[in-house]
């Protein structure tokens, strides 16, 4: 007896193979939930099928009896089609309610599968093969309309159970109504074409077109990832087009470069030709069949957002608009902490929470991804605290110092969030970590910079505050001596409240400028913040012989800004200035000057050092920029952040020979 043909031998077993690890997947990943357990008994069914091919492919004695076990047991899988759609639009709670339902299809496909097992179906003696020419009698084209008829009343059955279904029910419908509508299709037309153009090659391609499609169908409901079958059509479109036009263009390319080089040489060159015309075409193509048409709005978006702002407060509040925007929802939760718990819109994680380590393993979570996958106390937690805040999805983004949770509410619609759709937040998450991150690092480094500034202050301030207490004490001194003068008592009380009077407001602004604080833009007058300013540099002026000159031309100098924030940015220039100025030889000074521009009001200060080098001014105001030999660079990248919080300026004149450097500071005159 002649061996198996070896062409012929593999790809129905092999099928039949993988069909049973994808039964056994399905039932792995949740053993409990009725559709993975109806998709395993499906599995085996498919699997059954393929070994029937198998042995009619193979079985050179019975085969004919193998082909109409094959026949049959095909004709039995619409049946696991409609379990599998009972199960999946959730009218039947139990099992016994879900095979009552189908009781009518049960009758239907085994009349069908019994005419398999007729003359009436394939005449001829047993020992007919399958790969032999064969006779088909009437019964087999009765048997492939009745499948088209079962399978178009299973299609609008499911078209009609899917309109009345709403979130992942109805895409899961979506998905078998397309993999169940491909794959019998498919199966059906190579039925009718072997009939037709009597080619028994074909039935050799079945078991590869049940098993990708099957496949397929298996994974896209009952994996954690959920898509949305139109995005699946689109998908594949788009590869298909994508193929067939570069294939097009090849074959033509190849036929033309053929005429004029030689044959190795139009190979290469039509290759590479190809290769560019698939990139570009892909870049083409694709907004063509772009499924979520908002992409790369709310990216762009979220992109405005991190570069518009800088405090932590306000970012938050942006982003918070964005996501609901992108999710068609009115809820979003964005919360975000270092070494600790995590914070943000009246929620609070602590680091060792269940949900936070979760999240942190898996990094994505909806509510049907928990409810696909096997159920631990952890990700119960995990869905009690979706459910508790209305998500129906949340992110993590982890960066080196700060760990961002990002949801948003269920949908205005009540459609899941596809598996495309997570990855869009994610990346909007990233986003959002970096935002963040940038911002917390720019807080921490105002920070420092300010108590650097208070230490400074400290010290130039020790000499100012001196001077009135060694006249107070000369004077208490002097006091019992000279009590009964009155000319003495008068000058001694009126010099010791102007005293007291000057050390209070000192050490006020100084206290006031190292609290830490939010800013928040307010109306205010600029000119007596300018020159309590003046006072807190006075002593360190005076120490340097750096004499500071005032020109204040602005009328009105009302705007709208922080008067401590202003301070803090002042007091950085004019020390930079001072810097700037020590150990220079010729006339020294510093000017502060203001004036009225078109919306607001300009600070110059001007003084008379060496200026900025043409090669450090272009990164000014970027981080770690510097010309001293101490410190760290963050000064005026900080005072950049702090004024553009506050909707105000500041720029430097391009340098100009014997002139020192020149800052602008423009502050809003509105809101």
């Amino acid at each position: 007896m002649p061996g198996p043909h070896p062409i012929t031998l593999y790809p129905a077993l092999l099928a039949a193979i993988a069909a049973v690890v994808v039964g056994f997947a399905a039932i792995w990943s949740n053993p409990q939930r009725p559709i993975n357990r109806f998709f395993f008994s499906a599995s085996l069914h498919v699997a059954l099928w393929l070994g029937c091919l198998y042995q009619a492919v193979t079985d050179l004695t019975h085969g004919l009896f193998w082909l109409r076990m094959t026949s049959a047991v095909g004709a039995l899988i619409i049946l696991q089609l409609w379990l599998v759609k009972e199960t999946v639009s959730g009218r039947h709670e139990s099992l016994a309610g879900r095979l009552w339902s189908s009781r009518w299809w049960t009758l239907a496909t085994a009349l069908i599968a019994g005419i398999c097992f007729t003359d009436w179906f394939i005449p001829g003696r047993i020992t007919h093969s399958v790969a032999e020419k064969q006779i088909y009698g009437l019964g087999y084209y009765v048997f492939i309309v009745g499948l088209v008829v079962l399978y178009g009343l299973l299609t609008q059955e499911t078209v009609r159970q899917m309109r009345a279904q709403k979130g992942v029910a109805r895409l899961e419908l979506q998905v078998l109504m397309l993999g169940g509508a491909v794959t019998a299709s498919a199966v059906v037309l190579l039925m009718a074409m072997r009939a037709l153009l009597a080619l028994p090659v074909l039935i050799r391609l079945q078991p590869l077109v049940i098993l990708a499609f099957y496949t397929a169908t298996v994974v896209a409901i009952t994996t954690h990832r959920i898509f949305d079958a139109r995005q699946i059509i689109k998908v594949g479109l788009q590869k298909i087009a994508l193929v067939t036009i570069v294939a097009g263009a090849a074959y033509v390319g190849d036929l033309v470069l053929g005429l004029v080089l030689p044959e190795p040489f139009a190979f290469i060159v039509t290759t590479a030709l190809a290769l560019w015309f698939a990139t570009a075409l892909h870049g083409w193509i694709s907004p063509m069949f772009q499924f979520y048409a908002q992409d790369s709005a709310v990216r762009q978006a979220a992109y405005a957002v991190s570069r518009r702002e800088v405090r932590v407060d306000n970012l938050e509040q942006a982003f918070l608009t964005v996501l609901k925007g992108w999710g068609h929802t009115d809820h979003a939760l964005v919360i975000s902490g270092a070494a600790g718990p995590l914070r943000g819109g009246g929620v609070e994680l602590p680091e060792n929470s269940p949900v936070l380590q979760t999240l942190r393993a898996i990094r994505w979570a909806t509510p049907e991804r928990l409810a696909r996958e096997k159920a631990t106390p952890e990700r119960l937690e995990l869905g009690r605290f979706l459910a508790a805040h209305s998500l129906g999805v949340v992110v993590v983004g982890e960066g080196p110092t700060l760990t961002v949770l990002v949801g948003v509410g269920v949908a205005a619609s009540r459609q899941p969030f596809t598996y495309p759709q997570v990855t869009q937040l994610m990346e909007l998450a990233s986003i959002i970590e970096n935002a963040l991150e940038r911002a917390h690092f720019s807080l921490k480094a105002q920070r420092a910079e300010q108590l650097a500034t208070v230490g400074l202050l400290g010290a130039s301030l020790a000499h100012e505050i001196r001077n009135p207490l060694v006249s107070i004490k000369a004077f208490v001194q002097l006091l019992p001596q000279h009590y009964q003068d009155p000319v003495f008592r008068d000058k001694f009380f009126r010099l010791i409240g102007d005293e007291v009077t000057r050390i209070d407001r000192l050490t006020e602004q100084l206290l006031d400028l190292a609290s830490p604080r939010v800013y928040a833009a307010q109306l205010i007058e600029l000119h007596p913040v300018l020159r309590s300013t003046l006072e807190l540099v006075a002593a360190k002026s005076v120490d340097k012989r750096i004499p500071f000159l005032l020109d204040l031309q602005a009328t009105p100098d009302r705007v709208y800004t922080d008067a401590s924030a202003a301070k803090q940015v002042l007091l950085n220039l004019c020390f930079n200035a001072i810097q700037a100025l020590e150990g220079q030889p010729g006339e020294r000074w510093v000017k502060l000057s203001t004036r009225n521009v078109p919306r607001g009001v300009e600070v110059q200060l001007e003084d008379s050092g060496p200026g900025i080098a043409p090669e450090i001014r272009p990164r000014l105001f970027q981080p770690f920029q510097s010309t001293k030999s101490s410190g760290f660079g963050l000064g005026l990248a900080i005072c950049s952040d702090i004024l553009a919080g506050l909707d105000a300026t500041i720029s430097v004149d391009p340098a100009q020979p014997g002139r020192g450097a020149t800052f602008r500071i423009v502050f809003p005159c509105q809101a």
